[in-house]
């Protein structure tokens, strides 16, 4: 099978793509770290799991959600159950299952990151482009992903 080609323009999108997405995650990182807060990995985790509600998450699953690597969740999750911020709970069926479930310490910290990686996102995205070109952006975007499992 031969190979395609991108075109200059595919290429000029993708630098662009990956360089902006580095920089403003780095500049989320960097408010959060200012604010005294985890890294933004701790909020992708916490979120996944305040949305899950009380039935909580699989590691399996968070690996889905989150799109972290199986060794670095471990490490996470470990992380932040010493720090009190979630549960592993045991599954009944599957010895050596768990479920993962946001604490109230969790919910917390969560709630409090937001408040500045929602300030990095209103100052890094929402205040340079219009409305219209954000939800333009926003479809953009959405045709690169891959369709939702089912589709």
């Amino acid at each position: 099978m031969e190979r395609t080609s991108p075109s200059p323009a595919a290429i000029k999108a993708w630098a662009r793509l990956m360089r902006v997405s580095r920089q403003l995650v780095e500049r989320a990182e960097e408010a959060l770290k200012a604010s005294g807060l985890p890294p933004l990995a701790w909020y992708d985790v916490l979120h996944e799991l305040a949305e899950a509600g009380e039935g909580g998450l699989r590691p399996f699953q968070l690996i889905e959600r989150t799109l972290f690597a199986q060794y670095n969740i471990s490490r996470l999750l470990a992380r932040l159950e010493a720090d009190g911020l979630i549960q592993k709970l045991p599954v009944a069926d599957d010895g050596r299952g768990q479920t993962i479930r946001i604490t109230g310490s969790g919910r917390e910290t969560r709630r409090r990151m937001w408040a500045a990686y929602g300030r990095s996102i209103a100052e890094l995205v929402g205040a340079r482009l219009p409305i219209e070109d954000l939800e333009t952006l926003a479809t953009l975007l959405g045709r690169l992903r891959d369709p939702p499992a089912g589709d």
